[in-house]
């Protein structure tokens, strides 16, 4: 009960911050992320499932070839992505959906995206081993996600931040989900740390077999 309470919470708070959200990622885009969202959807291929797929930012950064899913908790997020699909032409299937329990079958994608939202999911370990679930033996997982930094004066603001934004919307500063990747036996391809290692992204494959 008290997990569902604390998702119900989150989904309120992502549909009221849903329409300043474009604007905000903008700013961190340009200041902290860089190119790291074309890096990792423009090695996307097959059946993708972007996960957390908000306001739908990556949706123009995809190739035409690939037959793309979306799902994100908050409805308010879902209706801009489904004002920019409309808007850009992108054919997307979009649902609500829990990243903690896909409701997808087992191997059903070639490819997983999940840029800057694992930060904020409750369980950021459970729905990795969702991600491998419903990847196909041999498919990618492409990570990105601003992380516990590598400066311990860095990691004094994130530790002190938290204190806020953990209670306010369930954002971690802290998390490594590189971590949590290689324990489910996903190989690392590919692999960039950087910003005072606070940003990191990765390519990872699940076993063929």
């Amino acid at each position: 009960m008290a997990a569902n309470a604390n998702l119900e919470r989150l989904r309120r708070y992502w549909d009221r911050h849903s329409g300043g959200y474009d604007r905000q990622m903008g700013f961190i885009d340009r200041k902290f992320f860089g190119d790291t969202r074309q890096w990792l959807c423009g090695q996307a291929e097959g059946d993708v499932l972007e996960v957390a797929i908000g306001t739908g930012l990556n949706l123009g950064l995809y190739s035409d070839d690939v037959r793309l899913t979306g799902v994100d908790l908050s409805p308010g997020m879902l209706d801009h992505a489904r004002r920019r699909a409309e808007e850009t032409g992108r054919e997307v299937a979009l649902s609500i959906g829990d990243a903690q329990r896909l409701e997808f079958p087992d191997a059903s994608f070639d490819t997983v995206v999940c840029t800057f939202s694992l930060c904020a999911i409750p369980d950021d370990r459970v729905a990795i081993g969702e991600m491998k679930r419903v990847l196909r033996p041999g498919g990618r997982l492409l990570l990105a996600d601003h992380v516990v930094s590598t400066s311990w004066a860095a990691r004094v603001v994130q530790r002190l931040l938290e204190v806020v934004t953990i209670q306010v919307g369930g954002e971690n500063f802290r998390r490594r989900p590189i971590k949590h990747v290689q324990a489910v036996g996903f190989s690392i391809e590919q692999h960039d740390r950087f910003k005072l290692g606070i940003v990191e992204r990765l390519v990872a494959r699940k076993p063929a077999a």
